[in-house]
Parts: structure tokens; C-alpha cells; sequence
């Protein structure tokens, strides 16, 4: 369902949660009685909740059947049971601040590493000052990609996973999840990116639970 705010001159509220699937039940009942209920649909992207004061909820599966299908009578039983599955991730979480590693399994830590590094911001700088301070940030972020590719791969070995979960900044992540270090997991699948804040202990204990729980993007109307 598409929005319009033409001539309403604001833009659509976007906000998103995680629910687990054993909340499922609770948070659509709670949508219902706050939108003026809703009619479901089932697309592509995952299960779409429409509701009646034009508010939108779209519900992602925390990772793909594969063969796995949930159980249930309707597609918000199947989601919440698929969700449910005791699957188990790599977490893979980095910003030029820090890191943080883990597995991940029924929202939990199986194990885990946050640490700290540094690489600088951006200078606006000219000359060959600017191009100093580039060679050293680009230096500072290579090393960053090779200390978390090395601690990643000493935790991603205590326990086997199916999926890699990546968060924070996308570039590095990347960098990271690339690195020789890591090639025996290069072939897992990629779960949904996690926007995150600099990762420290409790941010990778809440990316375990984000990871493995119902991804919920809603959308309200201008003005609602």
C-alpha cells in the first residue's frame, strides 16, 4: 500500500520494532484496537497488515523457510511459529567507533565480543593535508577491517550457524564480512542489515534479540 501526502505537505511516520514470535499475537491485537483494525495480505516482502485509518504494518520473517515452513491456520501463525525456529546467526556489527561479535540463537548470545576502535571523521580540509588525513583514515579503517576479521573469526568458530547478520556501517561491514579471515562462512546467507549505534556489549545483546525476532516496519499517515 502506497501513502499519498500530496498537498498534506508532511511525509509519512516510519518506525520500526522487533517482536518475537511468542509476542506476535500480542502486538497485531494492539494494532488493531489502536488503527481501527486491519485486513491482511501476504506479499513478497512478507505479511502486510492494512489498516483502517490507513496505517500500514509490513511483518518480515527474522530468516527465510528454507524448507522449514512455520505451523499454523493463518499467515500471522506460520510467521510467528517460523520466527520461533531455535536457527542460530552470526552477528557481524562494526562502526568506525568499534565492534561487536556474537551467535545468536532464540534471541540469546551463545557467544560473544564487543571491543573499540578508532577511525576518524571526515575533514573538509584541502591541499595535502586533506590527502595525509585521507592515507591515515584509510590506513585507520583497514585495520579496523583486519582486527574485527580476526576476533570475528575466533568467536564465529565456537558454535555452527546457518545465517550472518550484519549492522552498523555498511561499507565496513562489508569490508569485514570479505576479509580472507572470514571465507569459511562467506557462503552463509545474508539476514536483513541491522541498523545499530556503536556496538558495545549491550547493543550486541540486543542485535541477539532484534536478529532472531519478527521484523515490524509501520507506517502512519500524515497527520495521524
Amino acid at each position: 500500500m502506497t501513502i499519498n501526502a500530496a498537498g498534506s505537505g508532511r511525509s509519512p511516520s516510519v518506525r520500526t520494532a522487533f517482536v518475537s514470535g511468542s509476542r506476535l499475537a500480542g502486538w497485531t491485537g494492539r494494532f488493531a484496537a489502536s488503527h481501527d483494525g486491519f485486513v491482511l495480505r501476504e506479499d513478497d516482502d512478507g505479511v502486510r497488515l492494512l489498516a483502517g485509518d490507513g496505517a500500514e504494518a509490513l511483518l518480515e520473517a527474522p530468516w527465510p523457510a528454507h524448507g522449514r515452513p512455520g505451523r499454523g491456520a493463518g499467515p500471522l501463525e506460520r510467521l510467528a511459529s517460523l520466527a520461533a525456529q531455535p536457527r542460530r546467526c552470526g552477528l557481524l556489527l562494526v562502526r568506525r567507533g568499534g565492534y561487536g561479535v556474537g551467535i545468536a540463537a532464540e534471541g540469546l548470545l551463545l557467544a560473544s565480543k564487543a571491543g573499540t576502535r578508532y577511525v576518524q571523521s571526515r575533514t573538509a580540509a584541502g591541499g595535502q593535508s586533506q590527502q595525509r588525513f585521507a592515507r591515515r583514515r584509510s590506513n585507520q579503517a583497514d585495520a579496523l577491517v583486519d582486527a574485527v576479521a580476526l576476533q570475528a573469526a575466533q568467536v564465529f568458530a565456537a558454535e555452527p550457524f546457518e545465517y550472518v547478520c550484519p549492522g552498523g556501517d555498511r561499507a565496513l561491514a562489508e569490508a569485514v564480512l570479505g576479509h580472507p579471515a572470514l571465507a569459511r562462512w562467506a557462503g552463509l546467507h545474508r539476514l536483513a542489515y541491522l541498523d545499530v549505534p556503536e556496538p558495545r556489549a549491550a547493543v550486541v545483546k540486543k542485535a541477539a534479540s532484534d536478529a532472531c525476532s519478527i521484523r515490524i516496519t509501520v507506517t502512519d499517515p500524515p497527520g495521524l
